[in-house]
Order: C-alpha cells, then structure tokens, then sequence
C-alpha cells in the first residue's frame, strides 16, 4: 500500500474507532512501528489526528477529511462502484451529481458515454465531463469552497431545483444504525436533498467505511433512494428497511440494469 493511501486509512480508521495503538496500526498494515509513528506524525501536524503517548486518537472537531486525503481513501473500492455505477447510465442521459469523491470517480467512469448532460456543483466533476462526446456541462454558482472543490450554499440547493433529471448521484458522509444519511454541514445537506427532490431515478454510491461514521447533521433516509450501490455487504437491519422500501442493493458482482 501506497503511504499517502495507508495514511487515509489510519485517518478513517482512528475516525470510526477511537483510540488505536502504534503496535495495533503495524500488525494492521504490516509495517514497522517506526513507519506508524511517522504516519500519525504526519496526520498529527496536518490536523486529521491527534498524537498521543502510545497511539492516536481521533480529533475532538467533528470535520470531514480533507480532500486530497479522500481522494485516496478505499480508492480501489471506489472505483469499482464507479465502473458499476456507470454501466447503469445510458447515453442520453441528463444527471446531476453531488459534491464528494466517489460522485466524482462516476462521472471519470462516464468517458466512453456520449450526449450527456451534466448537472453538478462538483468542480472535479464538470472537469472530469468536459469533453466528453456531445456532453454539456452545468455548474452552479456561488463561493467555491477551497477544501473540497465545490459549491454548497442555498444558491446551489435552488440550482438543482431548476432541472428535472433522468439520474441523480450523490455520496453521503456517513450512515448511521437506524439508516439515516449524514453530513458534516447542512449545506451539503440542502444540495444533496435537492437532487433527491428533482431526479427520475436516484443512486447512492457509498463504501462501507460510511456504514456508522460520525457526522453530526442529518438529511434523508437510505431507504428513500431508488440504488444503493455499495462494495460490501450492509448490515442486516439496513437491508431489510431497503428490501421493504424495494431499493435495489447493487454490489460489484451483480448486473441487473435500470
């Protein structure tokens, strides 16, 4: 594993389970405890963890991590939920897309796509779209937040309003027990209820690290989304609320198509 990709993972991991040892974090990852030390060392300083005497635990501010890091988190799994993702989406469509990584991975995943039209306050998105054959590009407007890339705010939540889409995708920052979906501010909240409001169809996309992470602001419910598509199996309370809503759970070996 890669450094900066083993880094991304000791980040979320501390984030979902409190306090880890170094000896605990090296077994993990079959490294030294050297090379753990300067790992939390280094997510010490940038401000995803906090160092302590023995191992590292998570930072007391409830805060996403930061782009370039979830960039390369379970970026493997990601990117099989993309490819998947994307073999669901028809030439021809019109879909608005969500902030976040995982969103973005789908649209990269659209390149051999033709005549779509894209709707999103993504940057990493509308960059990834253009050029596509015959594809338009929408962003919303607004003030570009620097640390993730895009635009939130009640102007991007009534940007999605004006459109009526075939697909919408988007990403969460976490789910917790009872199937709620999370965020780390409520005006990630408002574009994504927004998309949801205003699509045909609707597809999360989400790696399993979601399942129960912390985040403190709440908007909408698992089961109000049309297709799941997850890498690993949900726990079994959430896929029996999906299979009662009749969501459609996809995972990487299935190939049943909208």
């Amino acid at each position: 594993m890669k450094p900066e990709a083993r880094k991304a993972e000791i980040a979320d991991l501390v984030r979902r389970e409190g306090f880890i040892s170094v000896e605990a974090l090296a077994d993990k990852f079959a490294v030294t405890t050297q090379t753990i030390r300067k790992d939390i060392n280094q997510l010490h300083e940038a401000g995803l963890v906090f160092r302590r005497h023995g191992g590292v635990e998570p930072i007391t501010v409830m805060a996403n991590l930061a782009y370039g890091v979830r960039q390369v988190l379970n970026l493997d799994f990601k990117r099989k939920l993309a490819s998947l993702a994307a073999e669901y989406i028809e030439d021809g469509s019109v879909l608005a897309f969500s902030i976040g990584t995982t969103p973005e991975l789908v649209a990269q995943s659209l390149a051999a796509k033709e005549d779509l039209t894209v709707i999103t306050n993504n940057l990493g998105v509308g960059m990834s779209c253009l050029g596509f054959k015959g594809c338009r590009v929408f962003i919303a407007g607004g003030e570009i937040r620097t640390s993730d890339r895009d635009i939130v705010g009640p102007e991007a939540a009534n940007f999605f309003g004006k459109y009526k889409v075939d697909i919408g995708i988007f990403g969460i920052g976490g789910l917790d027990p009872e199937g709620h979906l999370l965020d780390f501010h409520e005006e990630e909240v408002m574009a994504r209820n927004s998309i949801l409001e205003n699509c045909r169809t609707s597809f999360l996309v989400m790696d399993h690290t979601k399942v129960n992470r912390p985040a403190h602001v709440r908007g909408g419910h698992i089961t109000d989304v049309d297709y799941v598509f997850c890498d690993r199996a949900l726990p079994a309370n959430i896929s029996r609320m999906l299979e009662e809503a009749n969501t459609k759970v996809i995972y990487p070996k299935e190939s049943e198509k909208v």
